[in-house]
């Protein structure tokens, strides 16, 4: 497939600065034009170090003949392939986009593990990364969230690391490569769906031309690199402040930062809970959190009896009848 050298020299530095150069790396392929392009890059990059996964969620009738095209594809480029089918109990009819995305690293952390890959690589790129920063940034996000998207993370749901070697390149750029191998990608109807808030936003960013996506993906970078930052002072503080028994975490507050003390209180929280297992602990749960703290009242939260005070204490709380999944915050 002819794609000009340089840009495979471009996608091999990219690749290096994440991952090692022996590892044996698991690509996550839907057959659209951002993941093709992954295909294409890293077989040339790393010929036989790639193999690749398409998941089937079986909610259009269209996805099995599309993970086939993927494997056609693959077997053209000598990159070994698998279709990872989606068994639903019951499909989803709300929050489709979420369960579907939820679903999909499950299964592409076990198939990852399975074949003893190093890693899994995505697709995702500047214009996404761009979409998650308004996205996030229109929720009051701090830094943590308006970081985004990581080139190096865990894989939700999954102990493989996850790569995302393009998010320094721009959706077009991307389609270009698919054209100059020309391969006609795959287009999900959902990708035109204004009822997705994604789809929202991104046709609101191609139509707001002061606003460059490959700027704010640089913002969202240096913010990662901020974050990582304020990790490592929050780990100090740990070290520092805080007594932890198995059942029971003090800490002293005073002087911290708020944001340090923020990210404390989350450790210790989600290191306590027993209550809403497979449930994010959302930043404004934690904002809401905070003030009660800092007047010496208290609260439970992930079925965590959070006290204020002069030294902040953390433990189990009392077990109540509410629903093992519940993460709402109570007073008392």
């Amino acid at each position: 497939m002819a794609v000009a050298n340089e840009l495979i020299e471009r996608f091999r530095r990219d690749l290096d600065a994440i991952a090692r150069p022996k590892d044996r790396l698991g690509l996550a392929v839907s057959g659209g034009p951002d993941s093709l392009a992954l295909l294409i890059l890293a077989a040339e990059a790393r010929p036989g170090s790639v193999e690749a996964a398409t998941v089937d969620h079986k909610l259009r009738p269209e996805s099995e003949d599309e993970a086939k095209i993927v494997g056609e594809v693959c077997e053209r480029l000598q990159v070994p392939h698998r279709v990872l089918e989606v068994h639903w109990k019951q499909k989803p009819e709300t929050g489709v986009q979420d369960r579907a995305r939820s679903e999909r690293y499950r299964m592409l952390g076990t198939w990852a593990l399975d074949r003893a890959l190093d890693a899994l690589a995505t697709a995702h790129h500047a214009d996404d990364q761009a979409e998650t920063f308004l996205m996030r940034l229109s929720r009051g996000a701090g830094v943590k969230g308006l970081a985004a998207m990581r080139a190096v993370s865990p894989t939700p749901r999954s102990e493989v690391r996850l790569l995302r070697p393009l998010l320094g390149w721009r959706r077009t750029e991307l389609e270009q490569v698919c054209a100059s191998a020309g391969l006609t990608a795959i287009q999900d109807p959902s990708n035109e769906d204004e009822q997705f808030e994604r789809v929202r936003v991104r046709r609101a960013l191609a139509t707001a031309d002061w606003l460059d996506p490959a700027a704010i993906a640089r913002s969202a970078s240096h913010l990662a690199a901020a974050d990582g930052a304020l990790h490592w002072a929050t780990t100090q503080a740990w070290e520092q402040r805080v007594t932890a028994a198995p059942a029971e975490i003090l800490f002293d507050p005073a002087g911290l930062p708020l944001e340090i003390r923020w990210r404390l209180v989350r450790r210790a929280i989600l290191q306590l809970a027993t209550e809403g297992e497979g449930v994010q602990l959302r930043g404004r749960e934690l904002d809401q959190l905070l003030p009660i703290l800092n007047s010496g009242r208290r609260a439970t939260l992930r079925g965590v009896l959070c006290s204020g005070g002069k030294s902040w204490r953390f433990v189990p709380a009392p077990r109540r009848t509410r629903p093992p999944n519940s993460s709402r915050l109570n007073l008392g």
